[in-house]
């Protein structure tokens, strides 16, 4: 039986358009599944939509229609968004899901009571409805805001709640990642979460009453007037979507998830309360969370205030989504942020994509065509030692570097040795070239598969001829 691989997206907040950076994390994610099918592994994603939060009721109440309308019309648009991107998710889990979300959420907070983790008490706090968290005054900037969403007041909320006992979890939760039993990657990001771990760990509030959740959300098992709170049914998605609390036998294949991907901001949700909601109901923890920085736009914060918010639809048209997924993989570093830039990803696409990549395939193909060379059987290819290496360690960016090293050889043996002067006599090295873009097409179908695939088909038709360019220059 092939191993299993399960691998998880953050589950975005629906309350408005997908943005460039939700488009890298579903490319990051995508790329490490189809690595892991390809070695044979019995690989699924997941990902879906963040519906419960009270953003999404006020973004509904503002559009002035019903939020579960509102919330189904978004969430789709993240998906379709997967879809154009050629990212396969298995499994695409709504929150609002009253069939299998709704139970399998409650479930899990029944689980963690009887294990004496739940209690209500009266609670005055800091709500930041943009981060659905509370924070104490000393989280908060010297505007007295959240880091995440500088610029926007925070709530003060009284009322009683329940509350989950977190601070029993703190000295397990530091064993399991100095360990790196909970592996998080990259380093920089598990001394993060230690150094926060280092102070007392308070409880969290984890309900709120259905007055302030505008009676919206997962009802808390044995109290009509209270809803589970967003971030403790939104990060069970990740067991309500492959089984738990309704198909045993699924959830037992997959889970603990192998990876998540998170973007930096959400670290604490799921370094610290998610473990510990998951130690509390005596379930297994995820292995490992791999965590990418934000994208900047032309070097300032992306915001919908600066107008500088990037739509990837429209990039995705322009420059078809291989492209773009070049550029997202390729062209940062996954563990801190990047900036992105329209002119940049033109110039990648002209010089690494067209002239490079681009123009191997057409030159050998021509040549091919000429010699009236057949295309030989193509044998069983495996990834080369510098693609398997950086795929442990997520380096998305090394991995395609080194494709790039070999297609810039690829096109220097050509000049160097100028078979069009006498194809009579390059038959072998026609060959070998056959070869050599065979192997690359092979280690880029993770990255780029659309474009691995007519690379392939081109390649193994039995008259190799010249077609349609892959990228044709801008």
């Amino acid at each position: 039986m092939a191993k299993k691989f399960y691998i998880t997206a953050a589950i975005p907040y629906v309350n408005s358009s997908p943005h460039i950076g939700h488009a890298l994390e579903f490319v990051q994610v995508d790329t490490i599944k189809r690595y892991h099918k390809l070695l044979g592994e019995d690989a699924i994603s997941l990902s879906g939509g963040d519906e419960n939060a009270l953003k999404n009721v006020q973004a509904a109440e503002e559009a002035g229609v019903p939020v579960q309308d509102f919330v189904d019309k978004n969430t789709e648009i993240f998906f379709d968004l997967t879809k154009k991107l050629n990212c396969e998710f298995d499994v695409w889990q709504k929150g609002s899901d009253k069939v299998h979300h709704y139970p399998s959420s409650q479930k899990l907070w029944e689980l963690c009571e009887k294990n004496g983790d739940i209690y209500k008490k009266k609670y005055e706090g800091l709500y930041c409805i943009g981060c659905e968290t509370f924070y104490s005054p000393e989280e908060l900037n010297e505007n007295g805001e959240c880091f995440e969403h500088p610029g926007k007041k925070l709530q003060k909320v009284s009322e009683g709640n329940y509350f989950f006992a977190l601070s029993k979890y703190q000295k397990k939760l530091i064993e399991l990642i100095q360990s790196d039993e909970l592996k998080i990657i990259p380093e920089t990001r598990k001394n993060e979460v230690l150094s926060f771990l280092k102070k007392p760990l308070q409880d969290i509030s984890i309900s709120r009453t259905n007055e302030r959740a505008k009676n919206w959300g997962v009802p808390v098992p044995g109290d009509p007037f209270q809803r589970i709170f967003v971030w403790f049914d939104a990060l069970n998605i990740y067991q309500s979507g492959i089984g738990f609390g309704w198909d045993e036998k699924k959830y037992k294949k997959y889970w603990p998830a192998d990876v998540h991907v998170i973007g930096k901001g959400i670290i604490r949700f799921h370094a610290v309360y998610w473990p510990a909601f998951l130690l509390s109901a005596k379930l297994p923890l995820p292995k490992t969370i791999f965590v990418h920085g934000y994208f900047t736009v032309d070097g300032q914060k992306m915001s919908k205030s600066l107008g500088n918010v990037i739509d990837p639809f429209e990039l995705i048209k322009k420059y078809g989504a291989d492209a773009l997924r070049y550029y997202l993989l390729g062209k940062s570093s996954p563990f801190s942020d990047g900036d992105f830039s329209e002119e940049k990803l033109k110039d990648v696409y002209n010089s690494d994509l067209a002239n490079g990549l681009g123009n191997l395939v057409a030159r050998v193909a021509k040549l091919c065509e000429t010699a009236g060379l057949t295309a030989g059987k193509p044998r069983g290819y495996k990834f080369p030692k510098l693609v398997t290496e950086n795929f442990e360690t997520y380096r998305f960016d090394y991995a395609l570097e080194s494709v790039w090293e070999r297609i810039a050889l690829l096109n220097k043996q050509i000049d160097t040795e100028k078979p069009w002067e006498n194809l009579g006599k390059k038959h072998q090295f026609l060959v070998e070239l056959v070869g050599g873009i065979r192997e690359i097409a092979f280690s880029l179908r993770p990255f780029l598969p659309e474009t691995a695939e007519k690379i392939e088909k081109q390649f193994s038709s039995s008259k190799i001829k010249s077609e349609a360019p892959l990228f044709p220059r801008l």
